[in-house]
């Protein structure tokens, strides 16, 4: 499990608690079940009817993406496997690399390096290679997409819920001795809306658009990588081109060097 994520979570909940409860309040004054239900899953079928129900189903699968450490290919690792096989490459010629195809882990990787061992046309690699990427991307896009409409609903049902309370107090002014509760118990619904969405949900989009990003710059690292070897560039060139993807307090010192 992410601890960041984790930490995050407990910690903003345990801040406004403690919060509410310093200025003298009892703990029972925040907890309203009907409430609870109206922004939850209120707000949950705005996302049902705002998206394709499979993608919405599956939410708990970018969810448990965002509670897990991903574990991605370190960048340094990867730039020295590619230009291991880049010299490899212009040494033994681009057969030699079939040898090494089992060793690489990576499905994208090991798919590029086929095409370029089996000798496929460069503009085709790149088109196949470009392709892979933009379908992977429409799929992070579309779990990133889930958060980020929910995180937008979430409030608009906390305000639902305070007028739905509202209207029940409205209906019984006659007993002012509970304008007051009732009052308090509407107001719990908004803020229940904004937490969901500012302390759960955003947070959630913001991890998942990170961690997209990582991954689609350790797979434009390959894609410059796999190109560069069906042309045969030199490696200690092609070593220097995906040297630019890191900070220069990442690379090596001896190509170390200012953006």
């Amino acid at each position: 499990m992410d601890i960041a994520t984790i930490g995050g979570f407990a910690g903003g909940l345990i801040i406004i608690v403690a919060a509410f409860l310093i200025g003298g309040n009892s703990i029972g004054g925040l907890w309203n079940a009907p409430s609870v239900v109206v922004v939850i899953f209120g707000s949950f079928a705005g996302v049902m009817a705002a998206s394709p129900l499979n993608r919405v189903l599956g939410f708990s699968k970018y969810l448990n993406i965002a509670m897990k450490v991903p574990v991605f290919q370190n960048k340094m690792e990867l730039i020295s496997q590619l230009v291991s096989f880049a010299d490899n490459a212009r040494k033994e010629g681009l057969l030699s690399l079939d040898d090494t195809l089992n060793e690489v882990e990576d499905d994208f990787l090991r798919g590029g390096l086929r095409l370029v061992v089996d000798g496929t046309d460069p503009d085709v690699i790149k088109r196949i290679l470009y392709t892979n990427l933009d379908q992977v991307e429409s799929r992070h896009e579309d779990g990133i997409a889930i958060f980020s409409q929910w995180a937008k609903l979430a409030p608009a049902f906390g305000m639902i819920g305070t007028l739905l309370g509202l209207i029940g107090m409205m209906a019984n002014l006659e007993d002012t001795a509970s304008i007051g509760p009732n009052m308090a118990v509407a107001l719990v619904t908004t803020l229940y809306g904004s937490v969901f969405a500012n302390l759960i949900l955003s947070p959630i989009q913001f991890k998942l658009e990170g961690r997209h990003k990582e991954e689609m710059q350790i797979k434009e690292i390959m894609v410059q990588g796999i190109l560069s070897i069906q042309s045969g560039d030199n490696p200690r060139i092609l070593e220097d081109k995906l040297l630019t993807f890191l900070p220069p307090t990442e690379r090596p010192a001896q190509s170390a060097s200012g953006d």
